[in-house]
Protein backbone atom coordinates (compact mmCIF):
# COMPACT_ATOMS: atom_id res chain seq x y z
CA UNK A 1 0.00 0.00 0.00
CA UNK A 2 1.32 3.57 -1.15
CA UNK A 3 0.71 6.58 0.76
CA UNK A 4 0.02 9.64 -1.70
CA UNK A 5 1.84 13.04 -0.63
CA UNK A 6 -1.52 14.51 -0.14
CA UNK A 7 -2.36 11.39 2.70
CA UNK A 8 0.77 12.33 4.27
CA UNK A 9 0.46 16.39 4.16
CA UNK A 10 -2.47 15.32 5.89
CA UNK A 11 -1.46 13.40 8.51
CA UNK A 12 1.15 15.40 9.34
CA UNK A 13 -1.02 18.25 9.72
CA UNK A 14 -3.45 15.98 12.39
CA UNK A 15 -0.42 15.45 14.48
CA UNK A 16 0.75 18.66 14.67
CA UNK A 17 -2.87 19.30 15.55
CA UNK A 18 -3.04 17.07 18.08
CA UNK A 19 0.24 17.90 19.83
CA UNK A 20 -0.69 21.62 20.01
CA UNK A 21 -3.93 20.72 21.34
CA UNK A 22 -2.75 18.44 24.14
CA UNK A 23 0.01 21.67 24.87
CA UNK A 24 -2.60 24.08 25.34
CA UNK A 25 -3.05 27.28 24.21
CA UNK A 26 0.61 28.73 24.43
CA UNK A 27 1.95 26.01 22.66
CA UNK A 28 3.33 24.77 25.91
CA UNK A 29 2.35 22.14 28.60
CA UNK A 30 1.01 23.93 31.70
CA UNK A 31 1.61 22.74 34.87
CA UNK A 32 -1.82 22.94 35.90
CA UNK A 33 -3.51 21.97 39.38
CA UNK A 34 -0.99 19.55 40.81
CA UNK A 35 -1.38 17.86 44.42
CA UNK A 36 1.10 17.97 47.67
CA UNK A 37 1.22 15.86 50.36
CA UNK A 38 3.78 16.79 53.49
CA UNK A 39 5.30 14.29 56.23
CA UNK A 40 8.27 14.82 58.08
CA UNK A 41 9.96 12.17 55.94
CA UNK A 42 10.09 13.50 52.72
CA UNK A 43 12.48 16.55 54.59
CA UNK A 44 15.96 16.69 54.08
CA UNK A 45 17.20 15.08 56.41
CA UNK A 46 13.83 13.13 57.72
CA UNK A 47 12.26 14.25 60.64
CA UNK A 48 10.23 11.73 63.13
CA UNK A 49 6.63 13.81 63.55
CA UNK A 50 3.23 13.20 64.06
CA UNK A 51 2.39 16.04 61.85
CA UNK A 52 1.10 15.88 58.00
CA UNK A 53 -0.08 18.30 55.88
CA UNK A 54 -2.41 18.57 52.40
CA UNK A 55 -3.14 20.45 49.64
CA UNK A 56 -3.63 22.06 46.32
CA UNK A 57 -1.46 24.03 44.24
CA UNK A 58 -2.67 25.64 40.79
CA UNK A 59 0.12 27.16 37.96
CA UNK A 60 -1.48 29.05 35.12
CA UNK A 61 0.10 29.88 31.85
CA UNK A 62 1.26 33.27 33.15
CA UNK A 63 3.15 31.76 35.39
CA UNK A 64 0.17 32.96 38.14
CA UNK A 65 0.58 30.43 41.46
CA UNK A 66 -2.50 30.11 43.54
CA UNK A 67 -3.18 27.21 46.51
CA UNK A 68 -4.54 26.08 49.91
CA UNK A 69 -2.47 23.69 52.40
CA UNK A 70 -3.86 22.35 55.03
CA UNK A 71 -1.80 21.14 58.50
CA UNK A 72 -2.49 19.14 61.10
CA UNK A 73 -1.17 18.52 64.34
CA UNK A 74 1.92 21.01 63.81
CA UNK A 75 1.94 24.87 64.60
CA UNK A 76 4.04 26.17 61.89
CA UNK A 77 6.38 29.19 62.50
CA UNK A 78 6.37 29.62 58.77
CA UNK A 79 5.40 28.08 55.29
CA UNK A 80 7.15 28.42 52.39
CA UNK A 81 7.28 27.20 48.54
CA UNK A 82 10.87 26.30 47.60
CA UNK A 83 12.46 25.90 44.51
CA UNK A 84 14.21 21.85 44.46
CA UNK A 85 13.59 18.86 43.16
CA UNK A 86 12.92 15.73 45.52
CA UNK A 87 16.05 15.32 47.92
CA UNK A 88 17.64 17.98 48.01
CA UNK A 89 16.72 21.54 49.54
CA UNK A 90 16.48 25.00 48.15
CA UNK A 91 15.90 28.55 48.91
CA UNK A 92 12.33 29.73 49.27
CA UNK A 93 10.50 31.34 46.72
CA UNK A 94 7.17 32.14 48.14
CA UNK A 95 5.97 32.53 51.68
CA UNK A 96 2.32 31.50 52.72
CA UNK A 97 0.23 33.35 54.49
CA UNK A 98 -2.05 32.02 57.25
CA UNK A 99 -5.57 32.56 56.23
CA UNK A 100 -7.44 30.24 58.89
CA UNK A 101 -6.70 28.20 61.71
CA UNK A 102 -4.69 24.60 60.13
CA UNK A 103 -5.03 26.80 56.80
CA UNK A 104 -2.07 28.73 54.75
CA UNK A 105 -2.29 30.15 51.00
CA UNK A 106 -0.27 30.95 48.59
CA UNK A 107 -0.72 35.15 48.37
CA UNK A 108 -3.22 36.56 45.71
CA UNK A 109 -1.19 37.73 42.81
CA UNK A 110 2.04 35.34 43.53
CA UNK A 111 3.85 34.31 40.36
CA UNK A 112 6.77 32.78 39.22
CA UNK A 113 10.13 33.19 37.02
CA UNK A 114 10.47 31.52 33.77
CA UNK A 115 12.68 28.87 36.16
CA UNK A 116 10.31 28.59 38.89
CA UNK A 117 7.20 27.97 36.21
CA UNK A 118 9.97 25.33 34.38
CA UNK A 119 10.72 23.78 37.69
CA UNK A 120 7.01 23.62 38.58
CA UNK A 121 6.08 21.75 35.44
CA UNK A 122 9.10 19.22 36.41
CA UNK A 123 8.10 18.72 39.57
CA UNK A 124 10.81 21.06 41.28
CA UNK A 125 9.03 22.75 44.04
CA UNK A 126 8.06 21.64 47.37
CA UNK A 127 6.09 23.15 50.61
CA UNK A 128 7.95 23.69 53.64
CA UNK A 129 5.98 24.09 57.00
CA UNK A 130 8.99 24.82 59.95
CA UNK A 131 8.01 24.68 63.08
CA UNK A 132 10.18 25.97 66.34
CA UNK A 133 11.08 22.91 66.81
CA UNK A 134 12.31 22.09 63.38
CA UNK A 135 13.30 25.38 62.51
CA UNK A 136 14.48 24.42 58.77
CA UNK A 137 11.23 21.97 58.40
CA UNK A 138 9.77 19.53 59.84
CA UNK A 139 6.98 18.50 57.04
CA UNK A 140 7.85 18.68 53.46
CA UNK A 141 5.46 17.90 50.14
CA UNK A 142 7.00 17.77 46.75
CA UNK A 143 4.27 19.47 44.36
CA UNK A 144 3.52 17.62 41.44
CA UNK A 145 0.77 16.51 39.04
Amino acid sequence: MSINPFQSRYALAVVIFLVTAMAGPSGMATAGEMKVNLSGDQEVPPVQTSASGSGTITVADDKSIKGTITVIDIKPSGVHIHEAPTGKTGDPIIPLEKTGENEWSIPSGAKLTDAQYDAAKAGGLYVNVHSNAHKGGEIRGQIKR
